[in-house]
């Protein structure tokens, strides 16, 4: 059984996709064991709470400065001993001590194709409002392994969606959520949990016949 924990910022959609998969036999061999927000009034941790998961605050704004934070954070995560840290929507930067001591085991979900619109200050909704302004024809999604940079581990999986003429940052945001965030992340886990995927030399593999 693949224990994971969930970190989440905001509304927790990701999170949902993951807990009605699970609940739907899309997702097997998994729990989620806690979910963690950085922020109070996320509605994640309601979604946690209607399903009976622990629901945790941890805002670097409750600590003295980032060292404290990212050692108390560490320290909770090492306590939780999750098989597989899910990052789904998570606007904060996970301490490279973290990143070592939980090394290919943290899974991240971007709404770009990385390399593209990826990166420092691309977040959220503002990923989809520079897809807008540079006039791309197509975005997507990318499920990717965390390592000590920004958005720069190893790919999982990847999901092209199309930019329409009369988009606008909300309706392109919730298209490429629908379309390829709540697909390939489940799927990620999915597979991570049933061993079709590793990662030797960097990069990630399939097993065979998977």
């Amino acid at each position: 059984m693949l224990r994971i924990v969930v970190c989440v910022s905001g509304g927790g959609t990701n999170l949902q996709a993951i807990l009605d998969a699970i609940d739907g036999g899309k997702i097997t061999n998994t729990e989620v064991i806690a979910v963690i927000s950085n922020n109070p009034g996320a509605k994640a941790l309601d979604r946690a709470k209607a399903h009976g998961i622990p629901g945790m605050l941890m805002s670097p704004k409750s600590y003295s400065d980032r060292e404290a934070f990212n050692s108390a954070f560490t320290e909770e995560m090492c306590r939780l001993a999750p098989d597989l840290v899910v990052l789904a929507g998570f606007l904060v930067r996970i301490p490279e001590e973290m990143v070592a001591k939980f090394s290919n085991r943290i899974v991240n979900i971007h709404p770009s194709l990385i390399p593209s619109f990826c990166g420092v200050g691309y977040y959220g909704l503002k990923v989809h409002e520079k897809v807008l302004e540079r006039g791309a024809k197509v975005t997507g999604a990318t499920v990717h392994f965390v390592n000590e940079g920004m958005d720069e581990g190893p790919i999982i999986a990847q999901k092209a969606v199309e930019v329409l003429e009369d988009d606008t940052p909300e309706v392109l945001q919730r298209r490429v959520m629908e379309l390829a965030e709540w697909i390939l992340l489940p799927q990620a886990i999915d597979d991570i949990a049933n061993n079709r995927l590793f990662i030797e030399d960097g990069r990630v593999k399939r097993s065979s016949g998977a």
